[in-house]
């Protein structure tokens, strides 16, 4: 299974659609907000939630779906970057709720090489997230700086396979 790709292998317009989905749960949502210090009520207080907002119910942290979904591209996207130079943009365009599925997909917008190593060139990318009934929830774009092929080949020593490194052997 490949993962990430080299800089030749970007098209312009190429659709990546990341899988599999994820289930969103009450815990997932609760354990983000926690752990980054999050504790507005309308992520954390279903009681809130219920009376004091237009949703009636818990919502999900925003960053949290942004993390899913950039997580859910590294196969397709930026597993062999060198660098994620930057995040253009980021919109949350609609709500998720816990019991929500979110599912990704990427498209190539741009590519360059780099103007100062020639080992390297860096893909502009759009990444959208959708809940179960296809309603578009997160958008963001990104820059990721990625090796060519022909470089990364010659950098890697003889009879190692980059796409598979070797472990230790058991004691």
């Amino acid at each position: 299974m490949q993962f990430g790709r080299y800089y030749e292998e970007f098209e312009v317009g190429a659709v990546y659609r990341h899988w599999p989905g994820k289930t969103v749960t009450e815990y997932d949502d609760h354990l983000f907000c926690l752990l980054t210090m999050n504790h507005h009520p309308l992520h954390m207080d279903a009681h809130y939630a219920e009376t004091a907002s237009q949703f009636t119910r818990n919502v999900v942290v925003g960053n949290y779906i942004y993390s899913l979904l950039l997580g859910m591209s590294v196969p397709d996207v930026s597993g062999k970057a060198i660098a994620n130079l930057e995040v253009e943009s980021l919109r949350h365009v609609a709500p998720t709720f816990h019991g929500d599925t979110i599912y990704g997909e990427t498209t190539v917008l741009d590519k360059r090489e780099s103007g100062s190593k020639p080992d390297r060139g860096v893909v502009s990318v759009e990444t959208r997230g959708y809940n179960q009934d296809g309603v578009m929830v997160c958008v963001f774009r990104r820059r990721v700086m990625v090796p060519k092929k022909e470089y990364a080949a010659a950098a890697v020593p003889e009879g190692v396979d980059p796409e598979r490194p070797s472990f230790p052997e058991p004691r």
